[in-house]
């Protein structure tokens, strides 16, 4: 059981990106999955997007209107789609399974991806 991200790289602002989270090993149509993205040397990973098994996505308020979260269900494969980027989107960005925390909020679970970095640059 697997998750691998990937797409990350350097980008201006304005610009966009697409990140994929392949999965191994199990079906990601049957869970949530989410996206988050963890500062170096943090320990908090901030919830950005999740598209749960029936197809419902939700975002974070700081990204709704320019980030998007899909799934490709032949390729097993959750997308992120980050439009009109901004230097504060700079991070490790990485999918996991998703689970509700005690304060009701979204955190990661397992699996979980290693990451792939995001830098947009001014």
């Amino acid at each position: 059981v697997q998750l691998q991200a990937s797409g990350g790289g350097l980008v201006q602002a304005g610009g966009s990106l697409t990140l994929s989270c392949a999965a191994s090993g199990f079906s990601l149509s049957r869970h949530a999955i989410g996206w988050f993205r963890q500062a170096p040397g943090k320990e908090r990973e901030a919830f950005i997007c999740l598209i749960n098994s029936s197809g419902t996505t939700d975002c974070s308020d700081s990204v709704k209107g320019r980030f998007a979260v899909s799934r490709d269900d032949a390729k097993n494969t959750v997308y992120l789609r980050m439009n009109d980027l901004e230097v504060d989107d700079t991070d490790l960005y990485f999918c996991a399974s998703v689970m509700i925390g005690v304060d009701l909020s979204y955190i990661p679970g397992d699996p979980r991806g290693q990451g792939t970095q995001v830098t947009v640059s001014s």
